[in-house]
This record gives C-alpha cells, sequence and structure tokens, in this order.
C-alpha cells in the first residue's frame, strides 16, 4: 500500500499558487486514476484507489503548510504505512519552474511543509517529487513569493509538470523509483 500526497495550503485564496504544485499535481494523478479526493479525514481531504495492483491513498493535507506533518502521521499511523511507502509531491524554488527532481530521501530543504512531515515520521528516509516553481526574485519576500500565482507564461508549463509530476508517481510505484529517476531527473538535465 502506498500513500500519495501533495502539499499545499486549504481555501479558495491560495488556490493556483506556487505553494500549491502539490495539490495541484494529486488534482492530476486523482482525475489520472478516476479517484474522488474528498473524503474528509486525517486532517485531510483522502481518495482511496488502485494503482499498477497497490492499494494507494491520496491524501491533501488541510492544517495548512507548516502543519503538514501531523496530517501525513495520521494517514501513515491510521493505514500503517511505512514512511518509504509515503510519497510526497511538493514545491520547490531551487528548480526552474516545471522542472521535476525525484529523491528517495533528504533533508527539507527550508521547506517548511517537509519539514513538519520529517519531524512527525521522525525520518528523512521517504520519497519524494520536487515541483520547481522558480528562484524568487531578490527583493521579494520568500512567503509573497510562493504565495503568488504563476504568471500567464507560466501556467502552461506549470499545468505540464503537474501532469509530469503524477506520471512519476505512477511510475515509481508501478516500475519503481529507480526508472522513474532515470526518466524523471534526466529528462530535466539541460
Amino acid at each position: 500500500m502506498y500513500i500519495i500526497v501533495g502539499l499545499g495550503n486549504p481555501t479558495r485564496q491560495y488556490e493556483g499558487t506556487r505553494h500549491n504544485a502539490g495539490f495541484d499535481s494529486l488534482d492530476c494523478l486523482a482525475d489520472k486514476l478516476g479517484i474522488s479526493v474528498s473524503e474528509k479525514k486525517h486532517k485531510a481531504l483522502c481518495g482511496k484507489g488502485v494503482l499498477g495492483g497497490e492499494r494507494v491513498v491520496l491524501v491533501k493535507p488541510q492544517t495548512f503548510m507548516n502543519l503538514s506533518g501531523e496530517s501525513v502521521r495520521e494517514v501513515s499511523d491510521f493505514y500503517k504505512v511505512s514512511p518509504e511507502n509515503i510519497i510526497i509531491i511538493y514545491d520547490d524554488i531551487s528548480l526552474e519552474p516545471g522542472q521535476l527532481r525525484i529523491r528517495l530521501k533528504g533533508s527539507a530543504g527550508g521547506h517548511n511543509g517537509m519539514k513538519s512531515i520529517i519531524s512527525h515520521l521522525g525520518t528523512q528516509e521517504f520519497p519524494r517529487i520536487r515541483v520547481g516553481v522558480g528562484e524568487k526574485p531578490e527583493r521579494m519576500d520568500l512567503a509573497d513569493y510562493v504565495l503568488g500565482h504563476f504568471p500567464k507564461e507560466e501556467k502552461e508549463l506549470m499545468d505540464g509538470a503537474f501532469r509530469e509530476a503524477a506520471e512519476a508517481a505512477c511510475m515509481m510505484i508501478e516500475e519503481g523509483a529507480d526508472k522513474a529517476m532515470n526518466r524523471f531527473n534526466a529528462k530535466h538535465q539541460a
């Protein structure tokens, strides 16, 4: 069994912001798999289905980004899923817009949602798909940047990245993380 978590902030005001790249990617995955992510439990919106013969739970924490770990821990405890079977999809300002990077473990890299998850799971050893949203402009506040919306010219690129992140999650489960890393990480090495 796998848990796939897309990170973001709930409420309409955050829809389409850089920080909600995880939510948007999870929505693409839910559409692809025909799973409704609407059941309210574990401080999240959840949906269950099957992917590559494995049971999956899709999760959109509703705790706001900085407390994402509370929800992830509740879901993992409830389903008794170990961290290596929890895939987190989230925004990353150190990657170019639309770029993907899959890793099996690592630090939070300054991302508050990831800090919360690492703290609540007690490990950094879980797979993640980082979706590049681009570096913040020099004089701009980080919070203002990640809570800002994508400019029109990046919208199509980012929609493609969300679909690719969904594909990457599928490949990680169906064919293994190494294959997914070879395909998606290499694709974006320019």
